[in-house]
C-alpha cells in the first residue's frame, strides 16, 4: 500500500503532498506503531474528536486543546525518535495542513476578543465540527497504524 492510498482510505483528501511522499510504500515500524498509539489516545480523549454541545464548554479552552496537539505531536516524535518516520510523515502533514489553518485563524480572532460575540462562537463551533470530522479520520488512520481497535465511534457516539 502507498501513503496516498492510506490518505484516501481514511478520507484525508485535499492535502497538498509532494508526489514522492505519496508514492512511498506504507510499512510502519514498531516505533511508528508506538507513536501512533500515543497520539491516538490523545486525540480520542480531547475535544479534537469529542462532542462539544452548544450549551457546554468554552471556545477558548477548546481552541487551546486543539493547539496543544502541536506540542503533543512534537513530544511524541522526539520520544520515539527517527525510527518513526512513517508516523512523522503523516503527523506533520496533518498538523500543518489540517490543524494549523484552524488554530492560526482562531488564535488571532481570540486575541481580538471575538469569543465575546455569540455569532462568532457559533461560527467557531461550526468550523470545529468540520475539523473534528477530519481529525476523527486521522484518528482512525492512527488506530490502523497502531494496529488497535477503532474506538472513534465509541468515543464520539454523540456526534
Amino acid at each position: 500500500m502507498k501513503i496516498k492510498d492510506l490518505f484516501e482510505n481514511w478520507n484525508l483528501i485535499g492535502l497538498k503532498v509532494k508526489t514522492p511522499i505519496l508514492d512511498m510504500d506504507w510499512k510502519p515500524s514498531d516505533p511508528d506503531k508506538a507513536a501512533a498509539w500515543d497520539l491516538y489516545v490523545e486525540l480520542l480523549t480531547r475535544i479534537t474528536t469529542q462532542p462539544l454541545p452548544d450549551e457546554d464548554g468554552v471556545e477558548l479552552t477548546a481552541l487551546d486543546s486543539i493547539h496543544a496537539l502541536f506540542d503533543i505531536t512534537r513530544e511524541t516524535l522526539k520520544t520515539h525518535g527517527r525510527s518513526c518516520i512513517q508516523f512523522a510523515r503523516i503527523a506533520i502533514i496533518v498538523l500543518n495542513q489540517v490543524v494549523r489553518p484552524f488554530t492560526a485563524k482562531w488564535h488571532r480572532k481570540s486575541q481580538q476578543g471575538v469569543f465575546a460575540s455569540p455569532e462568532q462562537c457559533r461560527q467557531f463551533r461550526q468550523e470545529l465540527r468540520t475539523l473534528q470530522m477530519q481529525l476523527r479520520n486521522y484518528t482512525r488512520l492512527l488506530g490502523k497504524l497502531a494496529d488497535v481497535e477503532d474506538l472513534t465511534e465509541i468515543a464520539a457516539e454523540d456526534l
